[in-house]
C-alpha cells in the first residue's frame, strides 16, 4: 500500500483520500455513530432508573423499619 502512495503529492494522501472515504462511507459512519450514541443514552437512562429504584426501595425500607419499632 505504501508503494501506491509513494509517488503522490502530500495533499492526495492527507486531503483527497480522506474526503473520498468520507463521501463513500459517510452514511455508514453516521449510522454507526448514531447507533453508539443511542446505545450509550439508553444505558445511561437504564442506570439512572435502576439507581432511582434502589434509592426509593432503601428509603422505603428504612422508613418502614423505623415505624415498626414503636
Amino acid at each position: 500500500m505504501r508503494g501506491i502512495f509513494a509517488g503522490l503529492p502530500w495533499w492526495v494522501k492527507w486531503v483527497a483520500v480522506p474526503v473520498i472515504a468520507l463521501v463513500v462511507f459517510g452514511g455508514l459512519i453516521a449510522s454507526v455513530v448514531g447507533f453508539v450514541i443511542g446505545l450509550l443514552f439508553k444505558i445511561l437512562v437504564f442506570v439512572a432508573l435502576v439507581g432511582g429504584l434502589i434509592y426509593i426501595v432503601r428509603k422505603f425500607m428504612s422508613n418502614s423499619s423505623s415505624h415498626s419499632d414503636w
